[in-house]
């Protein structure tokens, strides 16, 4: 067919007038050029960065001295106050407390939304796709095994103690405003308020610090570290110096304290169960102090056999013996009411909250202790483990996608949690409306005295008993292999002899403590209560969290490939309608984006990145979305065949998307392409035969 006379593209054209949409558009794409600045022709392109793991920067991990030695000796003066002062350390936690959820209860509540609404967005908006490592890596571990460790180390040994406890507490005194007590009202109620506790919110803030330590890590190259995750706020060298060492012993802290209260927890709920098992009363602080020296061995060991083996066959263990518990009383208890109730409170939970999310202090006295007592505490709780926990979601995330690692992080141990409590809560309030007389309190006798109600339960008895303290071994190991990592400047495998001394303060703390306390348990009470203060700082710091990780996403270099296709290819099909109508084709030619009055790619580098990349890698290949193609001679934009390895950028013309490969045209743009490219359309050639009509195209 007849070649269509080519028209003037606005290369060709006079200069526009100063005053004009062009020329304004032209002035600003000029001002982007001018920001770009031609490095070494061995570079690459920012935009071509498949990522870059920590170990790659060939960084040398040492023990920081500083790091260490404050944090060691902030944990024993609080064992020697314990010790000495006990009544004086439990009244001042006691008062610190106090203070905390008065004043700041509203700040509580309302960054448990924020940060789960920021995670949603973030895992499935744009930044879904963004691979937490380079862009082909793929996940260490499997999915069961991935979920396993998740849901040992987030809440395994809270779910074991509360799952029947907490939905019989607010059976019996329901949430104010809500239900009667006692009613099957009160029981919807009671699941709805725990999945409510312990469901998305919760785990919306391990993921923030997860996610965003293992972006850093993974991805650019930073060092495993809370403190790195601020790096686009204060700098690289700020985030290694006094600030950013304040912060890690700050994490290490906390991950201690939280550890320590949770086995001393679950040495209580293991004595109880010792009780029941060997039909004896009450046990001394002997046994008790015995049990916490078993399972800091067992932890300890757990730790230093290192992820991939200890802790992973420990996770699945558990894993496997928890679901088995759960069927069994699943299928032994009321499973047709389990079976109405899971997607009557479902439902529930979506309608109610809204109401549990604006409950406050201006609510009444009433709300005002509920909250206290239970919606605020939890949500330090959650706050004040999510350093350990995160960390440890982090090491083992590595090869997802943020829309992967949202959906599993958030969503699933959210869904099996409230499983676990629709199946162990339901039945704990059945047997009370039936007249079995549970106590409340103290908390670890309810799942002991759920079981007694239920066929076997002596060997019932004893399973839960060794989940409680397999629970409790994989959680307390991740926390050594953290504090480890966090003393040692991010090493992904710290020293055996670090890991060791954090666990055995770990198992310290608990014992003095739970002995220094009394009978009544003060000693614990007083550590979780110091706990939960820490929550606070902790609390402000995930605030700008959010912050920095959104600066680091919006200038990943997958999102900035996103943006030159984007723009490419709305350039070219606007520019082909308006100069050939229908019979157009997309092709990769060079083309300077300063001559024209389309908006251009704003380009947002990091170039820490970049030359940390640089530094590390000596040949890249381009990543599999982003292949590079350039046209051959000749014109034939079907032939088109992939480029050398890109070079860093300069003024660039990504301005076409090939029709076969798909590929983004990146091409240095000089004097003689565009002597060569004359009359090409920017974005796109104005050559009809390319293909051809439609209706006349090759077929497939």
């Amino acid at each position: 067919m007849d070649e269509p006379e080519k028209t003037t593209s606005p290369a060709q054209a006079g200069p526009p007038h100063p005053s004009s949409p062009a020329a304004r558009a032209g002035d600003s794409a000029k001002r982007i050029a001018k920001e770009l600045v031609d490095p070494a022709p061995d570079g690459i392109h920012p935009a071509l960065i498949p990522g870059l793991g920590v170990e790659q920067t060939n960084r040398v991990f040492r023990t920081d001295r500083v790091v260490f030695a404050i944090a060691l000796a902030f944990t024993v003066g609080f064992i020697a106050w314990g010790v000495l002062a006990g009544d004086s350390l439990a009244a001042a936690a006691a008062a610190g407390l106090d203070w905390v959820i008065t004043y700041t209860g509203w700040f509580f509540t309302s960054i448990a939304t924020v940060v789960l609404v920021f995670m949603l967005w973030v895992g499935f908006g744009r930044f879904g796709r963004i691979r937490l490592g380079t862009d082909d890596e793929k996940p260490e571990f499997s999915m069961f095994s991935w979920i396993s460790m998740l849901f040992a180390a987030g809440m395994g040994i809270g779910l074991v103690f509360w799952g029947a406890a907490e939905p019989l507490n607010f059976f019996e005194s329901p949430p104010p405003g809500s239900a009667e007590a006692g009613t099957i009202e009160a029981m919807h109620t009671a699941l709805t308020q725990v999945l409510y506790h312990w469901g998305p919110q919760a785990w919306a803030f391990y993921a923030l610090i997860g996610g965003a330590i293992a972006y850093g890590a993974y991805r650019r190259g930073r060092l495993p570290l809370i403190s790195s995750i601020f790096a686009p706020l204060l700098g690289e060298q700020r985030t290694s110096g006094p600030i950013g060492k304040t912060i890690d012993i700050f994490a290490i802290i906390v991950t201690l304290f939280g550890t320590a209260a949770s086995l001393g927890l679950g040495a209580l709920q293991i004595g109880h169960g010792v009780e029941i098992i060997a039909g004896v009363g009450p046990v001394g602080n002997g046994l008790l102090i015995g049990v916490i020296t078993v399972l800091t061995i067992a932890f300890i060991i757990s730790a230093v056999s290192g992820v991939s083996r200890g802790i992973r066959a420990l996770s699945n263990i558990n894993a496997a013996v928890a679901m088995l518990l759960a069927l069994f009383v699943f299928f032994v208890g009321p499973t047709m009411l389990i079976l109405n109730v899971i997607p009557s409170v479902a439902a529930q939970f979506v309608g109610d909250l809204p109401q549990m999310i604006a409950r406050s202090g201006s609510q009444g006295e009433e709300a005002q202790a509920f909250l206290s007592a239970w919606t605020i505490f939890y949500w330090a709780w959650w706050i004040s483990w999510s350093p350990f926990v995160g960390m440890f979601i982090a090491k083992v995330s590595r090869g997802r996608t943020l829309r992967q690692f949202v959906s599993v992080v958030v969503i699933v141990p959210s869904a099996v949690s409230f499983l676990w409590f629709a199946i162990f809560g339901t039945t704990a309030i059945n047997d009370q409306m039936n007249g079995a007389g549970l106590a409340v309190s103290p908390s670890e006798e309810v799942l002991f005295s759920v079981l007694a109600d239920l066929p076997l339960a002596g060997i019932t008895t004893v399973i839960a008993a060794v989940l409680v303290a397999i629970f409790f071994v994989t959680g307390a190991d991740s926390a050594s292999l953290v504090m480890g990592t966090l003393s040692q400047q991010g090493k992904p495998d710290p020293s055996r002899w670090v890991t060791v001394v954090w666990g055995t303060l770990v198992g310290a703390i608990a014992a003095v403590l739970l002995v220094a306390g009394g009978e009544d348990g003060g000693g614990l009470t007083a550590l979780q209560n110091v706990t939960i203060i820490a929550a606070l700082p902790f609390a402000i710091i995930m605030a700008f969290m959010m912050v920095a990780f959104t600066k680091d996403l919006r200038s990943d270099p997958l999102i900035q490939r996103d943006a030159y296709a984007e723009r490419a290819v709305r350039h070219s099909v606007r520019v082909g309608l308006e100069e050939h109508g229908d019979d157009f084709a997309l092709a990769a030619v060079p083309y300077d984006h300063s001559q024209d009055d389309l908006a251009w790619v704003e380009p947002q580098t990091d170039e820490t990145l970049l030359e940390t990349y640089t530094a590390a890698i000596d040949v890249i290949e381009p990543a599999d979305d982003s292949a590079v193609a350039t046209e051959p001679t000749g014109g034939s934009s079907d032939a088109a065949q992939p480029a050398a390895p890109p070079k860093v950028h300069g003024r660039r013309s990504a301005s076409a998307i090939e029709p076969s490969t798909g590929a983004i045209g990146l091409p240095r743009s000089s004097d003689a392409d565009r002597s060569a490219s004359e009359g090409a359309a920017p974005g796109g050639t104005a050559d009809p035969d390319l293909p051809a009509r439609r209706g006349e195209r090759d077929p497939e």
